[in-house]
């Protein structure tokens, strides 16, 4: 799964750092930051942030979007919030059917740019946070969903997205062990060469198989993980830089 993440002001603008858009940089630090949570050393996905997300009808420029999304066939802000987390993420294998998720799964997919994220491993009835991050350290595009929801009862508008997760690979069947869930799960990670490829218009079956194929686990080599504090209860230390600093546990054997 991936309900917890890091995103920096750096992930926030590596997209168009790489592209050389040195506009959109300064637009997007001076516009665009001060109206979302960021940066986010550690945020969860149920306290539903607003972040930045690449958008298929905006790849070159972000928009602010709210975690957990929201079908725009939802009818008030009391289904809305029944909604919010149960979507903040999406199956990859079963976006293209979910009521939730297959209408943006053809029109709206999106890319979300992070540091890393959180997993939780069980050991003796207790959990232990990890972080998981790109070798490189560079930030990671996440592949997602997202819904335009107008509410019918003051027609505002909100922009609210989905990640999508994947089977975990060989790392992750190791931390994310949760006995509650069938199998270990990941967000879906999305190679750089890869990431444009998300955001195409589906036109037919084949295009839709196009996309189908992009729902793969990313391979360990290229990630690496540490233990962290906890993330949850009284010795929580907050949304702060060191939170993602490794932390040993010397009774957690892994």
């Amino acid at each position: 799964m991936c309900y917890d993440i890091k995103a920096s002001y750096k992930a926030q603008l590596y997209r168009a750092k790489r592209k050389g858009d040195l506009a959109a940089v300064e637009e997007i630090l001076e516009n665009l930051i001060p109206l979302t949570d960021l940066p986010s050393h550690h945020i969860s996905g149920f306290s539903h942030p607003e972040l930045l997300i690449y958008t298929d009808d905006s790849p070159d420029f972000p928009t602010v979007a709210t975690w957990g999304l929201v079908p725009h066939w939802v009818k008030d802000e009391v289904q809305m919030k029944k909604f919010w987390n149960n979507t903040l993420n999406a199956r990859g294998e079963t976006i293209f059917e979910k009521p939730s998720f297959r209408q943006a799964a053809k029109n709206n997919r999106c890319l979300i740019y992070v540091d890393g994220f959180y997993e939780h491993h069980h050991f003796n009835n207790k959990t232990y946070p990890f972080f998981i991050q790109r070798k490189d350290e560079n930030p990671i595009a996440l592949a997602g969903l997202w819904s335009e929801w107008i509410n019918p009862e003051t027609n505002g508008r909100m922009n609210t997205f989905s990640i999508v997760t994947t089977v975990g690979n060989s790392m992750l069947a190791k931390i994310h062990n949760n006995p509650k869930i069938k199998g270990p799960r990941m967000p879906l990670i999305l190679p750089p060469a890869l990431e444009d490829n998300w955001l195409n218009t589906i036109d037919d079956e084949l295009d839709k198989q196009k996309i189908q194929e992009l729902i793969q686990s990313s391979p360990e080599e290229e990630l690496k993980a540490h233990t962290v504090r906890k993330l949850r209860g009284k010795d929580y230390i907050g949304n702060i830089p060191e939170i993602s600093n490794e932390f040993i546990y010397e009774e957690l054997e892994f």
